[in-house]
């Protein structure tokens, strides 16, 4: 199982939401790029970027330093919020991301998603961010009427490569995955799922673990990393694969708590 660190993107900073409260947000690294690069050389073989400025304006805010994170590192990225119409995918693609994420789109505008799939196949991820197993959309700011499996199974059929599920619930709580609900949205679709929320420990990697063979592929880990719960050289031995040589020293995120 992959194991995907998070860098989450405010106003240029490396930062975590508590459960995708902007106003409850944590600063953790004034400088993204030299955190991605010391998740690459930790053993990342890939990141999981969110412009949370995007997510909130509807359009993509920190280009630049996603472009710097892409240029820094020869690992792949994807890159979730604010992505809201073509131009906006085919100007990551250019940038060399390698996935885009889609969220409010795949509610609002389907047609939009799958003329992307259509267009990139196998680069398109739905991000299904979900509050009491309804999908959140714009920057989970707003709770739609429709369920996260449901979701999942009409972008399996318009092409989607993936689906990124996230409990907001969990999400920055450390209290562990839901599991429950990871298992629902597995059992409707055969495309790969990577859960993201509320991972607080090995432990919890290990319990994700026995749901690889249902289709839980990768796991997107945020916080812990940032807080020490988790060190990613300890998780990719646990749980995946890694790409882990000399093993750089880990940046001190306690300055910004």
């Amino acid at each position: 199982m992959e194991v995907i660190p998070a860098i989450d993107l405010l106003e240029g900073r490396c930062v975590r939401l508590y459960k995708g409260d902007y106003a409850q947000s944590q600063v953790y690294s004034h400088n993204p790029v030299e955190t991605a690069k010391m998740w690459a050389d930790q053993g990342a073989t890939r990141l999981h970027l969110v412009d949370l400025d995007g997510a909130k304006a509807g359009k993509i805010v920190n280009l630049s330093t996603i472009e710097a994170i892409t240029n820094a590192v020869s690992i792949p990225v994807e890159v979730g919020g604010g992505i809201r119409d073509s131009s906006s995918v085919i100007q990551l693609f250019n940038l060399g991301v390698q996935w885009a994420i889609l969220g409010t789109v795949a509610v609002e505008q389907p047609d939009l998603v799958q003329g992307l799939c259509e267009q990139f196949p196998q680069q398109i991820i739905v991000g299904i961010d979900a509050r009491n197993g309804l999908v959140a959309t714009r920057g989970w700011l707003e709770t739609s009427q429709i369920l996260a499996p449901q979701l999942a199974t009409q972008m399996q059929e318009l092409g989607a490569a993936a689906i990124i599920y996230t409990d907001i619930n969990r999400d920055g709580t450390l209290q562990g995955p839901n599991l429950e609900a990871l298992r629902g949205l597995t059992s409707a679709i055969s495309i790969p799922v990577i859960a993201s929320g509320g991972v607080g420990s090995v432990t919890d990697l290990l319990t994700l673990l026995s749901l690889e063979h249902q289709g839980v592929t990768g796991v997107i880990v945020g916080k812990a990393l940032y807080t020490g719960d988790i060190s990613l050289p300890e998780a990719l031995r646990a749980i995946g694969p890694g790409r882990i040589q000399d093993i750089p020293p880990t940046l001190d995120f306690s300055s910004f708590a």
